[in-house]
């Protein structure tokens, strides 16, 4: 079983930053760690979620939704098992709440894990609010 816990969120003026953090903790083999997709997502009350990021945890590739490319950076460090997404030039539309996801898919990439429908473990998520 795996657990995600997200953190970092909080309320910022537009043009600000912040760092959302995802720490994963249970049981899950090295193995299976390097072979997994790892992504970010948002949501809003009545819409539905909408793809951020993905990043391929074997090789590090990313991918990135049109709306946040070039603002918004994924990364993970394997020796923390901690997924990151750093967004800078925050504007009041990325308001929403984040959640991150796994999911073990050998052979991926970065530009595919964005796209996956069935990530199979989900964080709690953490609130982001940007103003103008």
């Amino acid at each position: 079983q795996v657990q995600l816990v997200e953190s970092g969120g909080g309320s910022v003026q537009a043009g600000g930053t912040l760092r959302l953090s995802c720490v994963e903790s249970g049981y899950r083999l090295d193995y299976s760690r390097i072979r997994s997709c790892m992504g970010w997502f948002r949501q809003t009350p009545g819409r539905e979620r909408e793809r951020v990021a993905g990043i391929y945890v074997g090789d590090d590739s990313t991918g990135y939704a049109d709306s946040v490319k070039g603002r918004f950076t994924i990364s993970y460090d394997n020796a923390k098992n901690t997924l990151y997404l750093q967004m800078d030039s925050l504007k009041p539309e990325d308001t929403a709440m984040y959640y991150c996801a796994t999911l073990y898919r050998p052979g991926s990439s970065g530009e595919s894990c964005i796209t996956i429908n069935n990530y199979a473990y989900w964080g709690q998520g953490t609130q982001v609010t940007v103003s103008s």
